[in-house]
């Protein structure tokens, strides 16, 4: 199954978890079921916009974007992350209100029910989208897995804090565990802002991936007599680039350098899926300028 059709299973598990939690919502008046029923709309949203982000991310190359449209990932995890933080201003706001006006709970078991079911909903749709995030290397699949993850959590705490009102009779324990709920809403968010950003700015591989390239580029220096230096990288999306120049001997013909730069290029593509590589030619006498002086202002 591909990325996209998780996403539109998640819509729908949405659409499912939504209804429950406001059903429970309705029949206890528990201000922290609110508060998981509003992360719920927030996982909708989140859903229905990643769903379109992946679908113009897969998108081929074209003239006005020749790298291809990767990118439109990070808008997704992005978009969910300030809907998260929304929502969890929205459930601070709510629960203050409830904390200087307690109000009784009623049918809390009916709610706890309720809740308990689209916890399990959510948390197989989670755990199947983030074993399909890392499979594909999709940020916005793996942004929206997080947020049914981080929905798990809250449910669970929310059912613990509704058992702990019918066995102690304290009504204080609602509006406080939704102020919980806001506040671990509220770090996911930030989270997944923080990560949002720094794929737009363009971060370097992973210090795995770039273990295995300098693996690579090692088996191809004694055999060889060459060198490799100016190795740059960078993370779009699912796409992962790298360049590098790749020096040799002088005496060599371009048709024998060129021969070698294609079996590099395959060892590299091969050992980092995903890869890209732009690997420029020089003798091992010349080096490249590889900054203009707006660089180093």
């Amino acid at each position: 199954m591909q990325a996209r059709a998780y996403l539109q299973l998640s819509v729908a598990v949405a659409l499912v978890t939504i209804a429950l939690k406001t059903a429970a919502w309705w029949w206890t008046g528990s201000v922290s079921l609110a508060a998981d029923a509003l992360e719920s709309l927030v996982n909708l949203a989140g859903a229905v916009f990643a769903l379109a982000m992946v679908t113009l991310a897969a998108l081929p190359p074209d003239e006005g974007h020749p790298y291809g449209h990767h990118k439109a990932e990070y808008f997704s995890s992005g978009f969910e992350g300030i809907l998260i933080i929304a929502a969890g201003l929205g459930i601070l706001w709510g629960a203050a209100d409830r904390w200087q006006h307690p109000q009784a709970l009623d049918a809390i078991g009916i709610g706890v029910a309720l809740a308990v079911v689209s916890s399990a909903l959510n948390g197989l749709m989670a755990w199947a989208m983030l074993r399909k995030a890392r499979e594909v290397r999709s940020v916005a699949l793996e942004g929206d897995a997080r947020h049914l993850i981080t929905d798990v959590w809250t449910s669970a705490g929310v059912v613990a804090g509704l058992l702990g009102v019918m066995a102690t009779g304290w009504q204080w324990l609602d509006p406080l565990l939704a102020i919980v709920v806001a506040l671990n809403i509220l770090r996911e968010g930030v989270h997944l802002m923080r990560e949002s950003t720094g794929g737009l700015m363009d971060q370097a591989l992973d210090a795995e991936s770039m273990n295995q390239v300098h693996a690579v580029l090692e088996r191809f220096i004694p055999p060889h007599a060459i060198r490799f230096d100016h190795i740059a990288s960078r993370v779009a999306g699912r796409r992962r680039f790298i360049d590098l120049h790749m020096h040799m001997p002088a005496s060599w013909t371009l048709g024998r350098a060129a021969a070698l730069r294609g079996d590099v290029e395959q060892a590299l593509m091969s050992a980092v899926p995903g890869l890209r590589c732009t690997i420029q030619l020089l003798p091992m006498d010349v080096e490249a300028h590889t900054m203009d002086e707006e660089d180093l202002i």
